[in-house]
């Protein structure tokens, strides 16, 4: 019997295992896209012309000032400390001094990044030139209120953004398993959002009946009638981004795609991209499904790793296995994660997140979710394990053990198995 090699990401470095050639169902990678030869000629060229709008350098005037938002450490996969130095002497060019650009970590309620997380993600030489800050969303005293969404949504963000002469929006743009995409308006809520805001905002990714759980309309793809989705985007239209700035990774995690300008259709053209690489037709859901998320930092905690285990379950059977790689060396964040599953039934815990909704509370009763579909094993650290058991996936330390564990799950000497190998990118859509 041939077997099939496979060696796969996880945290910075790599597991490998076979599985025979005959079970191999599928194996989804997406179609991938080149990355420019020359980056920074690139983004230049991008800046200069963009969609919908002005070039960047006729947007901005001399002696204004300028808030840019970054994404946080979960998404260093972005590069910004490759492209935020080309935007910055860009803004120079224009008249912008660094002393007027305040770079903002959009990190929306996740913990606030570190110092050396600031120069990982923004470069050594960004850090020392402008001001680099968190978004702090418990920080009332410094967020601007600007009036309701059509849903009741009360909109506040930081002051550093509402009171920024013109506002540039960073990001990546992937599938994002409760509104659709990543990027766009995700910059501005939840990302320099208040608390209040990315709560009220959030409870739409929830059902309205208590004990329905998640709404099946926040998911993977769907814009269109996802109403976290459509909240997010009157949110972000009080603020009126000057300027948007999204690139789309391929299949290597390099960038590959560069969108600029108006901040809604430059991220729907980018959104289009995604679903080019990373949509994936498949006839048939596997008995197994082994997904990397694709090493750090989607994997850098349990709570991350979830956008992986939400797509592999589209490629899995009912009642089927997900082995998910994922070596989450930051398992314990976001803090109040765990304690969700502290409550005794799902009922419990659902009505405890409607109650104080945190976006880490819907994660957790997606996390349970998940586990009434199938049986969720974790390659992970040893210390994981007892921590994985408290959400209902199974942690083990080795692939071989994973794999021993999913065939006595799955109870088929030859089970399908489908590899993921960009997992936490890779969204199989089942044609029926």
């Amino acid at each position: 019997m041939k077997n099939i090699d496979f060696t796969l990401k996880i945290g910075k470095g790599t597991t490998s295992f076979s599985i025979p050639e005959s079970q191999l169902l599928y194996q989804l990678v997406g179609r991938n896209r080149k990355p420019p030869e020359n980056l920074a000629a690139a983004y230049r060229n991008a800046l200069d012309h963009p969609i919908d709008s002005p070039p960047l350098n006729e947007i901005v005037k001399p002696g204004q000032t300028v808030a840019i938002t970054v994404s946080d450490i979960t998404r260093g996969w972005q590069r910004n400390d490759l492209t935020l130095p080309i935007l910055i002497d860009y803004l120079n060019e224009a008249g912008i001094a660094d002393e007027a650009i305040t770079v903002i970590i959009a990190v929306g309620a996740h913990r606030q990044n570190t110092a050396e997380e600031f120069v990982e993600l923004c470069s050594e030489a960004v850090c020392h030139r402008v001001r680099v800050i968190n978004n702090n969303a418990w920080d009332t005293d410094n967020m601007v209120y600007y009036g309701k969404t059509s849903r009741g949504t009360e909109v506040s963000v930081n002051r550093v953004v509402a009171e920024a002469d013109r506002v540039i929006l960073t990001g990546g743009v992937i599938y994002h398993y409760m509104v659709g995409y990543g990027g766009g308006r995700k910059s501005i809520l939840p990302g320099v959002s208040s608390l209040k805001t990315i709560q009220q905002s959030h409870m739409w990714a929830m059902e309205k009946t208590v004990g329905k759980g998640s709404n099946p309309l926040a998911a993977n793809m769907k814009t269109t009638g996802n109403p976290a989705h459509e909240d997010m985007m009157e949110a972000a239209a009080f603020i009126k981004p000057d300027f948007i700035v999204n690139v789309v990774p391929n299949l290597d995690g390099d960038i590959t795609g560069i969108f600029t300008g108006n901040w809604i259709s430059a991220w729907q053209a980018a959104t289009r991209l995604v679903d080019d690489i990373f949509g994936v037709a498949i006839q048939e859901q596997a008995d197994i499904v082994i997904a990397s998320a694709g090493g750090y930092p989607k994997d850098i905690n349990l709570y991350q790793s979830q956008k992986t285990i939400d797509n592999a379950v589209y490629a899995m059977k009912p009642g089927g296995v997900v082995i998910l790689l994922a070596e989450c060396p930051d398992i314990k964040e976001p803090g109040e994660f765990f304690d969700w599953f502290n409550h005794p039934t799902f009922l419990e815990m659902e009505q405890a997140v409607r109650a104080n909704f945190l976006i880490s509370g819907w994660v957790a009763v997606r996390q349970l979710e998940y586990a009434q579909q199938g049986h969720i094993i974790m390659v992970t650290r040893k210390e994981n394990i007892e921590l994985a058991r408290k959400a209902g996936v199974q942690g083990v330390a080795t692939m071989a053990e994973a794999l021993k564990m999913a065939y006595e799950k799955c109870g088929s000497s030859e089970p399908k198995i489908t590899v993921m190998p960009q997992g936490a990118n890779t969204f199989p859509i089942l044609e029926k």
